[in-house]
């Protein structure tokens, strides 16, 4: 009968170990940014609730679908961050092109905002500037030289 009771030891006889090293330094590689996903994902949940958190669903009805489609947007790059960071950091650019939007976006989608729905968008947009210049940053400065 084989002997299949685990021992407990060294990996470094194993056979695929340097694969094993590789394989974990490529993964571990590209999670420079772990710290910004969170933040930019509730930043994109409350930017989607913020017209029922500042009560302006039915006076800015255009406005309320808009923040919602835009958080939305937003909390998907932020999962995508986190699932797959090798291939979304590239959108970091269009999360800070989402917040330049989301700062003029109550003169073009709202009709008369008062001064809270604007203060609620430009520091949503400031924020989302922010985080996807410290995520496009990171990105760049982690990329493998050619």
């Amino acid at each position: 009968m084989a002997n299949v009771s685990r021992t407990k030891g060294d990996m470094a006889g194993h056979p695929d170990v340097t694969e094993m090293r590789a394989r974990y330094a490529r993964v571990l590689g590209g999670r420079d940014v772990a710290l910004v996903d969170g933040p930019v994902f509730l930043l994109g949940l409350y930017c989607a609730v913020s017209p029922w958190i500042l009560h302006y669903t039915t006076s800015q009805p255009a406005l309320m679908t808009h923040n919602l489609v835009v958080g939305i947007a937003i909390g998907l790059l932020g999962l995508g961050f986190t699932a797959a960071p090798e291939h979304m950091y590239g959108l970091s650019w269009a999360m800070s092109a989402l917040g330049i939007w989301m700062i003029i976006a109550p003169w073009i989608v709202g009709t008369g905002p008062d001064a809270g729905i604007i203060w609620n968008n430009v520091v949503i947009g400031a924020l989302a500037v922010i985080l996807g210049l410290v995520c496009a940053g990171t990105a760049a400065r982690s990329a493998p030289k050619p």
